[in-house]
């Protein structure tokens, strides 16, 4: 008769290793997404809070025209610089009651290849003062 010969532990050998390969670059990828969606998110906000204080210095009563343009972009150099690249602000859309500042730009991006731009819009009356 023949012995029936058990498998020993040692017969595993390179299974730890294919996990490895399988897992690590699968968790690599979900950081590189991580790290690029926050990116985004900062890169918004950046393009957003610009778009706001254009709108803030562009509402003010005696406010020259292209000053909120211009204030947007100063802040958008200044203070978003690291998530906001090239930016771009424009008073397009505004009128004789409401200013309209739009900031654009880019994103920085963790991963190669990958352009994402972002847009934020504000809007705000113009102030006007009136006697009772």
């Amino acid at each position: 008769m023949r012995a029936i010969k058990l498998r020993s532990a040692g017969d595993d050998k390179g299974a730890l290793t294919l996990s490895y390969v399988i897992i690590v670059p699968v968790l690599l990828l979900a950081l590189m997404v991580i790290t690029q969606t926050a990116l985004w998110y900062l890169a918004r906000q950046a393009a957003l809070a610009a778009a706001r204080q254009g709108a803030d210095a562009a509402r003010a009563q005696r406010a020259q025209p292209g000053e909120g343009p211009k204030a947007a972009l100063t802040f958008a150099r200044t203070a978003a610089s690291g998530y906001l690249r090239n930016p771009a602000s424009t008073g397009k859309g505004s009128n004789a009651q409401t200013v309209q500042i739009t900031v654009t730009g880019a994103v920085p991006s963790f991963v190669p290849g990958l352009v994402i731009h972002v847009t934020e819009v504000a809007r705000a009356p113009v102030e006007r003062f009136t006697t009772p």
